[in-house]
């Protein structure tokens, strides 16, 4: 009886000293996260503009304002905080995926020629990377930007219209790693049938790596050398552009937005009224709005939670 006693006692201190603490959830605690906790289940994906070919390679600065690629166009866009629209740039290099630096410089996978490309506020060009020991790159896709200014890009083919070859130089569609100041990228993973979306965890521990082609995306270990260990099935689904919220979730692209939890359970999915949802990431002044790229046109919905990139 007086273990039942202290029992019950027990139990009504740790009630009454939890009363008025609010649950608050991490990027550790996402076990009970559901599509409500994300974004608002009566919210649609509100379309901004579709004036365009193919659009890709969403990314945003430090103040929120979100830039993307009109690729087949050409062109660079970009759409501020206060939702005004504009031409950024014309002749990018057929820029796909995009990253900004610590500098406020716009880095691209410039796939016109293969290269990447970094773009200053002035839109003055430096090309920083042009080919793999020698050989033409088979067209850099999209890119993360680690603390030391290292650069993760993948490497997959995708035969395009403005290219004068048919086949690859590189056989392996495979992860590369730049670091700050080189011209050598290193292969850091040729295991994959084709490798697309890529993001890192704002702490620089960890970094997702989506094979589109395999259906699959996976998480992998960032060493202090910048090498990759412990590669991680996450979730059983490829994707395109790929991004983090503050939870630590993973949002994956393709057929609308799939978003899943840190231990790979689908908590959400946003439907985008295109054929192709391509790429993605969180803009505003407080980060909270999705902005999406799908097809001819570019859509934005509010969120719960807010980006970390």
């Amino acid at each position: 009886m007086r273990t039942t006693a202290f029992t019950l006692i027990g139990s009504l201190l740790l009630t009454l000293t939890s009363i008025g603490r609010p649950y608050l959830k991490t990027s550790n605690d996402t076990s009970k996260l559901r599509d409500e906790d994300v974004v608002d289940t009566a919210s649609r994906a509100k379309l901004i503009s579709r004036q365009f070919s193919f659009t890709e390679g969403a990314s945003v600065d430090k103040k929120g304002n979100v830039f993307f690629t009109d690729q087949n166009n050409n062109k660079i866009w970009e759409y501020d905080t206060n939702g005004k629209l504009t031409l950024f740039m014309d002749s990018t290099g057929r820029s796909n995926g995009m990253y900004f630096d610590r500098k406020g410089n716009l880095v691209t996978c410039a796939d016109e020629h293969d290269e990447l490309w970094s773009i200053s506020p002035k839109k003055r060009i430096e090309v920083i990377l042009t080919n793999y020991q020698g050989h033409r790159l088979n067209g850099p896709n999209d890119l993360w930007i680690d603390d030391k200014g290292g650069i993760y890009f993948t490497d997959p083919y995708y035969q395009r219209p403005w290219w004068d070859r048919k086949t690859p130089d590189i056989k392996e569609q495979c992860v590369y790693y730049l670091s700050k100041g080189s011209k050598d990228p290193i292969q850091m993973i040729s295991d994959l049938q084709q490798p697309n979306g890529i993001v890192g965890t704002p702490d620089g521990k960890y970094l997702y790596v989506a094979d589109i082609k395999g259906n699959k995306t996976y998480r992998y270990a960032i060493g202090k050398d910048a090498g990759l260990t412990n590669k991680q099935l996450v979730i059983d689904q490829g994707s395109d552009g790929m991004t983090l919220d503050e939870k630590g979730n993973i949002y994956l692209t393709g057929r609308g937005v799939t978003v899943y939890n840190p231990a790979g359970k689908k908590i959400a999915h946003i439907d985008i009224p295109e054929k192709w949802t391509a790429n993605l990431c969180f803009g505003g002044k407080n980060k909270d709005d999705l902005f999406i790229t799908a097809s001819e046109g570019i859509y934005i919905i509010h969120m719960k939670v807010q980006g970390v990139e």
